[in-house]
């Protein structure tokens, strides 16, 4: 994602708060009002990302950064896998 100008970050937020609206009519809301926004958004932008490594440094574009999204608004306790993999 662009990482050099916030307003990307805000209109990327407004934008899946548009495709899942939290007062969206959904028939699952077992964990409350933000649980199925939180699953539509987690299926639209994955739950996972491939990052290429090499000479112990991240190969990012320029303009490339990574975000760490929580779609859920309600506390939640996360934790973050880092998964290497390949050859020295």
């Amino acid at each position: 994602m662009e990482n050099w100008d916030d307003s990307v970050k805000t209109d990327m937020e407004n934008f899946m708060d548009k495709i899942a609206p939290m007062d969206g009519s959904y028939n699952h809301s077992c964990e409350g009002p933000d649980d199925m926004p939180a699953h539509i958004k987690t299926a639209l932008l994955g739950p996972s990302h491939s990052i290429p490594v090499a000479d112990g440094a991240l190969k990012l574009g320029t303009w490339q950064g990574i975000w760490l999204n929580e779609h859920r608004t309600s506390k939640m306790t996360r934790k973050v896998v880092v998964t290497i993999q390949g050859t020295t």
